[in-house]
């Protein structure tokens, strides 16, 4: 009877429930040399079997194994028997169905007519139905996202649609009326041809899917089932914009293949212990400090699990250290929990009494970063975290987490991201906000910035501070941003911790696998307002009425996990309670802290280089200068093709051979300049990286660091990289067209190492407003608020040209404002270590050096001196070929040094008591004025002083060159106007240098809006002017 149920079912569509029992019951099937069955179809058989007799009898086994051979290969049986199986399987009767095979000896065309009459047109409805069937699928797979349950509220779909249709989970009832509301969900309309009465037949999956399993066929309401588990629960997938099919095959059988989500007992039991950790954190800090802001993680809880995944996936799968950024949200149970900085440290944070040591002006509890190094209980493997401290503007960490993954890749030689990660955690509103988000994505895969895949985890509160995501974003969802570099997205819901479980070891296999971003998007909601002083019901009344009910997830999850045997009541409790015993002693010890030391809380730690108590090792800089032949050397690298059969433009030609010719006339001009300090420091072993913009060639056309075959596309050659056999590597790239992305790369490379140059140059100086931020909130105050050193050098083109308003200013006094000397104190310090102890105790550093050999030596002693501080160097333009801005080998050789200040050293010095104006100034406009100068005659009775080092300022060097023209009036001169540029930085530092005792007057151009004017003849008409005032000797009699 078995036999015979098994072989008349062919004939009729199998129920789904039957199909199941035929699943649970089955028996492998062998075929031929030994190879197992695959699948088992089960029919149901709805004609009587008298009206069939062939079909009963021995006669069903014989049958059962020809159909079982078509299902394989349905060429391995006669013609006949294919026609029969196409048939019956299309729904015709069995003896419909059956067609004679013709007489011996007729030929083979009166089967092939007999079959195109009979079977072409059920072969045609099996073919659409099989195609409608695929068409289904693929929309399951494209648009399942759309109506899967994301939202732990039930309130709003994540992709700002109303709440999605109920979920089919029925398994052997589809109600009609749900089928259709699906079907329309997800093919817009179109059913595909398909009905209701089509639930119940058997088809064929495609390749292209992997909810059968070892399956190759299912009924159509089984279909949709496994597809409905897959994409339309808790886990939403978009995946289907990415045009690598092994990459779409791979995401489909992560999350379509039957069990891809089941989890051990013990897996089960950790994420329960990881939520209770995660819960009872913020609720201990709730019940101790409520009236404290903490920007606290309630109604996102599964974010400490999902981070925690991913790390143990990843050291798992041999990643050793992770670079975490993210916002404040969540940042101090991030602290506790994943990085874990002791609790007692933490919670020390909260008490006003506590005095802060004197490394700095601090920052709050939820800025700081943190660096620890411990073993991941999970996989026994070491591992190091590296929580970054950030400001409040949101996103703007993530290039600088990027930056310093890609430096740690580099000096480890992990060139494939194996090894160092990076993570970044955001919220919704500013993902979706913030142009840095795409600036940083727009890095992900470029050769000299990548940092082989990042994963990024959104922590969607579905809620920007107050304003509702409608108003928010116009895109569907706040990742689509994430779409322009084919990173999977995918969304969950975060009151389902184990769904969440599943996404992050799927990305962070991803990550793995393919070495591209991924983005994890926790759908979940803010239980409090923006912060817990903030009341959310002003604006969001509805949504926060519900929240008020939502029961937490911690809860909801142990209950789940108690129903299911997992744990007992008792174990959970006992786990609660013993967690907040460790929360409580925490606690008692942090009454005993009374000083909190913001070293503590470092995130970019350099051992060895500093004293154990952070101090640096010396007071003092050795001299930069260099051996005449090491000077020879390097030149003749720089004027070389080190190459053979490199054919260089006609053009380059000539400047390496005038290269050449500075060379051997001892001289250098400011690319050659460059070229000398960037070639020295590589010979002495510290990696030069210099990135920008068209940096390679230079804007100007002046360095040529990248040399191009002319006959070989993509050949290149980097002379810098020839110049010793034991060199450090010289890595110079040119960036996409953006500021605020690659300049928190850069920062964040440099933090990685103090024994690393790395510049950043600006296209024009004026481009860095729109890196404001990294330089106001990171570099600028990053010492002060982080205890956090950085020598990251920015070179910005300066200079008035002529050029119109947008490429002449580098808005110097924008960055001499935020300098922290004092205008009216004359430092105190020892005169033999003046300099250094300055730098020591400044912010950052700014000159504007008017000789290439100061450019040299500013550059060298950024790395020779004994500590790490920003360096902003206003460069030059037109001073690139200038005839008279060249240095002598002499000004670069041993016992030399860069030049704070560059004294008057013509004539005017034999009787400096003749002198009766000293005029102030720095850059190019030296140049305009000595040659004003000559052209009046004026050699005997002007002095002209440059001031290189405008941050901090030179006090001691000022005054002695002050002092040594004490009947001239002192004339402060600048090209720039007068509300810009330098003026009102270096007056009142002038006056306190005189002690007061002269007036500082000002020759420059007059207070402008714009930075310069667009018209050439006004630009000369404003030199002139100035040039007039700064040399006519009346100009200020009778003022005071």
């Amino acid at each position: 009877m078995h036999r015979l149920r098994t072989t008349i079912a062919w004939l009729r569509p199998m129920t789904a429930s039957q199909n199941a029992q035929s699943l649970s019951l089955g028996r492998p099937v062998t075929l031929g040399a030994g190879a197992l069955r695959t699948f088992q179809p089960t029919r149901r058989l709805n004609a009587s079997v008298a009206a069939e007799p062939f079909l009963s009898g021995t006669s069903s086994n014989y049958v059962e194994e020809m159909y079982y051979a078509w299902l394989e290969n349905p060429r391995s049986v006669h013609k006949s028997w294919d026609v029969f199986f196409r048939n019956a399987n299309a729904g015709a009767p069995p003896g419909s169905a059956y067609q004679s095979p013709p007489p011996l000896g007729s030929s083979a065309v009166g089967l092939a007519n007999a079959q195109a009459l009979t079977a072409q047109p059920n072969v045609e409805k099996l073919v659409e139905d099989h195609l409608a069937v695929q068409s289904l699928i693929r929309a399951y797979q494209i648009r399942g996202h759309h109506v899967a349950q994301l939202d732990p509220l039930g309130i709003m779909a994540a992709d700002l649609e109303p709440t999605p249709s109920d979920i089919i989970t029925s398994y052997d009832k589809l109600e009609v009326s749900v089928f259709k509301q699906r079907f329309f969900d997800l093919t817009t309309g179109a059913f595909y041809g398909l009905d209701e009465s089509d639930l119940d037949k058997v088809f064929r999956l495609p390749n292209t899917t992997f909810i059968g399993g070892r399956e190759s066929a299912l009924s159509l309401r089984e279909i949709i089932h496994r597809l409905e588990m897959a994409y339309c629960q808790h886990i939403g997938v978009e995946f289907m914009f990415i045009n690598d099919l092994d990459q779409c095959q791979w995401i489909r059988q992560k999350f379509e293949s039957p069990g891809a989500m089941q989890f051990s007992l013990e897996e089960k039991r950790t994420l329960l212990a990881r939520m209770i950790r995660s819960t009872r954190f913020e609720e201990f800090l709730q019940r101790k400090w409520s009236s404290e802001k903490r920007f606290g993680l309630e109604g996102c809880e599964a974010l400490i699990p999902a981070l925690k995944t991913i790390i143990d996936k990843s050291s798992e799968r041999g990643v050793e250290s992770v670079i975490l950024g993210m916002p404040h949200r969540g940042r101090l149970n991030v602290l506790a929990n994943v990085i874990r900085k002791e609790l007692d440290q933490i919670f020390c944070q909260f008490d006003s009494k506590l005095e802060a040591a004197d490394e700095g002006s601090g920052d709050v509890k939820y800025h700081l970063g943190m660096h620890h190094r411990r073993i991941n209980r999970v996989t026994d493997r070491n591992i190091t975290l590296s929580l970054m401290a950030n400001p409040s503007h949101l996103e703007a960490v993530d290039p600088v987490v990027q930056g310093k993954t890609k430096a740690e890749q580099f000096y480890c030689g992990d060139t494939e991201g194996n090894r160092v990660m990076s993570l970044l955690l955001h919220g919704d509103a500013a993902f979706a906000g913030q142009g840095i988000v795409y600036e940083t994505f727009h890095l992900s895969d470029l050769p000299s910035y990548t940092t082989h895949g990042t994963i990024h985890v959104v922590v969607n509160n579905q809620i920007g501070f107050t304003t509702d995501p409608r108003m928010a974003r116009s895109s569907p969802y706040p990742t689509d941003v994430a779409r322009v570099v084919n990173a999977p997205i995918f969304h969950v819901n975060a009151d389902d911790p184990e769904a969440v479980m599943h996404v992050c070891n799927v990305a962070a296999e991803w990550r793995n696998t393919f070495h591209k971003d991924v983005v994890v998007d926790l759908v979940s909601y803010r239980r409090n307002g923006h912060n817990e002083m903030d009341e959310p019901m002003f604006t969001q009344p509805l949504m926060y009425k519900q929240i008020k009910k939502q029961k937490g997830v911690l809860h909801k999850y142990a209950e789940k996990l108690i129903a299911e045997g997992a744990v007992t009541r008792q174990e959970f409790e006992e786990e609660v309670a013993r967690y907040d015993k460790v929360c409580e002693e925490a606690y008692a010890r942090s009454k005993d802290e009374k000083i909190l030391h913001i070293k503590h809380w470092l995130d970019s730690p350099w051992p060895g280089f500093f004293t154990l108590d952070g101090q640096p090792k010396s007071m003092t800089c050795p001299p930069t200068g260099l051996a005449e032949e090491e000077l020879v050397h390097i030149g003749n690298i720089a004027s070389s093709v080190p190459e053979e059969d490199f054919t260089i433009h006609g053009g380059l030609s000539r400047i390496l051979k005038g290269r050449a010719a500075m060379v051997s006339q001892r001289v250098c001009d400011w690319a050659l300049g460059e070229y000398m300090a960037f070639g020295s420091l590589l010979k002495e072993g510290t990696h030069v990286r210099l990135s920008g913009q068209d940096v390679e060639r230079g804007t100007f056309s002046h360095r040529h660091h990248v040399l191009h075959d002319q006959n070989v596309d993509k050949r290149t050659c980097i002379p810098m990289n020839h110049m010793a056999p034991d060199q450090a590597p010289y890595t110079v790239c040119n960036s996409s067209l953006s500021e605020y992305g690659v300049l928190g790369f850069e920062l964040g490379f440099a933090m990685a190492s103090p024994n690393a140059l790395v510049l950043w140059e600006a296209q024009f100086g004026d481009f860095n407003n729109t890196a404001q931020c990294i330089i106001d909130q990171f570099i600028c105050p990053g010492q002060a608020k982080w205890v956090r050193q950085n020598g990251i050098v920015l070179l910005l083109p300066h200079g008035m040209e002529g050029m119109g308003p947008e490429h002449s200013s580098a808005r110097p006094e924008r960055f001499l404002q935020m300098c922290n000397d004092d205008p009216d104190v004359f430092p105190k310090l020892p005169e033999e270590d003046f300099a250094v102890r300055q730098l020591v105790d400044c912010n950052w550093i700014v000159v504007n050096c008017s000789t290439p050999a100061n450019y040299f030596h500013v550059l060298r002693r950024q790395i020779q001196q004994p500590f790490r501080k920003p360096l902003i160097i206003f460069t030059p333009k037109s001073l690139l070929r200038h005839p008279e801005a060249k240095s002598s080998f002499d000004d670069m050789l041993p016992g030399t040094h860069f030049k704070r200040v560059i004294p008057e050293a013509g004539p005017e010095c034999a009787s400096p008591e003749r002198v009766k104006r000293l005029v102030l100034c720095t850059g190019k406009v030296f140049y305009e004025l000595t040659r004003e100068r000559k052209n009046r005659g004026l050699e005997d009775v002007v002095a002209i002083a440059r001031i290189e080092q405008l941050s901090p300022f030179p006090f001691d060097l000022v005054k002695a060159e002050a002092d040594r023209y004490p009947g001239a009036d002192l004339v402060w001169c600048q090209e720039e106007h007068k509300n810009q540029g330098y003026y009102d930085y270096v007056k009142p530092r002038i006056r306190t240098t005189i002690d007061r005792a002269r007036p500082v007057w000002y020759a420059g151009r007059d207070p402008a809006a714009a930075p310069a004017t667009g018209n050439k003849a006004a630009h000369l008409m404003e030199l002139q002017r100035f040039l007039d005032t700064a040399f006519n000797l009346d100009a200020f009699a009778g003022k005071h």
